[in-house]
């Protein structure tokens, strides 16, 4: 695999552990809230994978767990072996994942070298393509969550409670939703760079986090492992 980004220790992204994120660079989804759309557009630094491996030999014992985010890095067809070799080291192995490419999370749930995985549900199934601009089946993405429940895996479902999101909106994305084991509702940020079509969208105030607590509370009655990151 290749990467364009490293977090060398976050506490936010592996529920409980120490870890290292990865980001791979592209993705299949240009949603006008990305946080990493460096990685999308534009990116010409790639990191160094002696660089990599040196450092994760480096911090065994001290970092529990290497997240692989992106971007969207099931878009890589080497990642189970790159997977396989991280946990040789002795780490858990997180995936963050758009969720709209199953055949791929199936691969990787066969070969056994994930521990968890992270998978965005941005919009009810109607107002997908507005969200991540892009023409997907969103059913792809719950056929990915329904491949992770038949496999017994760990993982969680998030959607940022962006601000074009109404209560009922989340209400739908709820029902849609099967029953799932974490549901994280995190709060939207304004990106430093988007494009400049999506400047209207990007000016829109955010919810604040009483106000997604409020929401939280009417999502539970549809999906109960709610969690908020704050």
């Amino acid at each position: 695999m290749i990467f364009a980004g490293i977090v060398k220790t976050s506490l936010l992204d592996y529920p409980g552990k120490i870890a290292t994120v990865l980001f791979s660079p592209g993705c299949n989804f240009n949603c006008f809230y990305c946080h990493n759309r460096a990685l999308i557009e534009d990116f010409n630094e790639l990191l160094n994978q002696d660089d990599i491996d040196e450092y994760l030999l480096r911090r065994q014992g001290l970092i529990d767990a290497v997240v692989i985010s992106g971007g969207e890095p099931t878009l890589y067809n080497d990642i189970i072996p790159f997977c396989a070799k991280i946990r040789s080291l002795g780490y858990l192995v997180k995936i963050d994942t758009n969720g709209s490419r199953p055949e791929a999370v199936k691969r990787i749930l066969e070969a056994g070298v994930v521990d968890y995985f992270a998978v965005d549900y941005k919009a009810p199934k109607h107002r997908y393509a507005e969200v991540v601009n892009d023409d997907i089946d969103p059913q792809l993405i719950l056929k990915t969550i329904e491949l992770l429940l038949a496999h017994h895996q760990k993982f969680e479902v998030r959607t940022t409670v962006i601000p074009q999101l109404s209560l009922e909106d989340l209400v739908r994305m709820a029902q849609e939703l099967p029953p799932v084991p974490r549901y994280v509702l995190n709060p939207y940020h304004r990106p430093l760079k988007y494009r400049p079509d999506d400047q209207e969208k990007v000016d829109v105030p955010p919810y604040s986090e009483n106000q997604i607590a409020e929401f939280s509370e009417t999502v539970k009655l549809y999906q109960a492992n709610v969690v908020l990151p704050f």
